[in-house]
């Protein structure tokens, strides 16, 4: 989807213009892939503007940068400002986030030595990310995730979705919506930007962090939703053939939010339709993400933004 600009990127304490956003070509960033980032949504409540989870994102920001030795200049307090500065300043509401944190200018070379590190943060409307406006059709991709002694895949960092690329387009080229990565045991990790839930024998399942998943703010929303909602959950290693015989598959992430899953390698899920452990937890999460329930573990920090109709991809 294309990318639409906004006003102003906060850019190491201050609020500069879009258009002078500008990374210089030697960058270490751009070598090597040196970044951590985030995905964030503003959404329109009934209240007002309000972004999702905010301090578990940066939080998750934080946690990234400290796998990857990097020394972020701000507290957890002054990132959460940053992000409010900066959706408040460009008006925009709803919208994505993406607070971003890489190593700059300086030096080059694999060792990241004493290149700076800048922090922007911008935010723009998007809508839909995955496609199938009555399910996904999906597939097993060829490539896996990456091994947990290789990548750490805690850290949201920009070098490992050099991988989710080769998942996406693998998918794309072959006619399907999405792809879903295998972990290095042959075991069900996730989509190429998605955290995946089964439904099995009145059981919600997903993958145990161990088969090298992401930490997914939503993932942790879902599991968190319908263990109040007192849905069995489980945490575990789960063999690919299990999908195929599930009663419901969903994706679920900030871009992806709550996707139901129609097919997987062209094998209909049930009957190909949303299934109703799928509904309820969807009808939960965007419940309290528009404020028409109430915000019972207050996941939302409003922000002053006059909200407009959600844009669509």
């Amino acid at each position: 989807m294309p990318l639409q600009s906004t006003k102003h990127i906060w850019h190491n304490g201050k609020l500069i213009r879009w258009e002078d956003a500008h990374v210089h070509v030697m960058s270490h960033v751009i070598h090597y892939g040196s970044s951590i980032f985030e995905g964030i949504r503003c959404y329109k409540t009934e209240q007002g503007a309000a972004i999702f989870r905010l301090p578990d994102h940066m939080q998750r920001m934080l946690d990234s940068a400290k796998i990857y030795r990097m020394d972020l200049p701000y507290t957890l307090e002054q990132l959460n400002e940053a992000v409010v500065e900066t959706v408040e300043a460009n008006g925009v509401a709803p919208c994505y986030v993406r607070p971003i944190a890489f190593r700059g200018y300086g030096e080059l070379g694999v060792h990241p030595g004493k290149n700076p590190i800048e922090v922007y943060v911008g935010n723009f409307p998007w809508g839909k990310y995955v496609s199938g406006d009555h399910g996904a059709d999906v597939c097993i991709s060829s490539w896996n995730r990456l091994a947990p002694n290789t990548m750490p895949t805690l850290a949201k960092a920009g070098a490992n979705y050099m991988n989710s690329q080769l998942i996406r387009m693998e998918a794309f080229t072959n006619g399907y919506d999405e792809g879903i990565g295998l972990d290095v045991n042959g075991l069900v990790s996730e989509g190429s930007g998605e955290n995946l839930f089964l439904v099995y024998k009145g059981q919600l399942l997903t993958s145990y962090l161990g088969s090298s998943v992401l930490a997914g703010i939503t993932r942790a929303s879902i599991l968190t939703l319908a263990r109040d909602m007192g849905i069995s959950v489980v945490e575990q290693p789960i063999p690919r053939e299990l999908l195929y015989i599930a009663d419901e598959v969903f994706f679920t992430g900030t871009a992806a939010e709550v996707t139901p899953i129609r097919s997987i390698d062209r094998i209909l899920i049930k009957d190909g339709h949303a299934g109703p452990v799928t509904k309820q937890l969807a009808a939960e999460f965007f419940g309290i993400t528009s404020g028409k329930r109430p915000d019972r573990f207050e996941w939302l920090t409003p922000v002053k933004v006059a909200v407009e109709e959600a844009v669509n991809a």
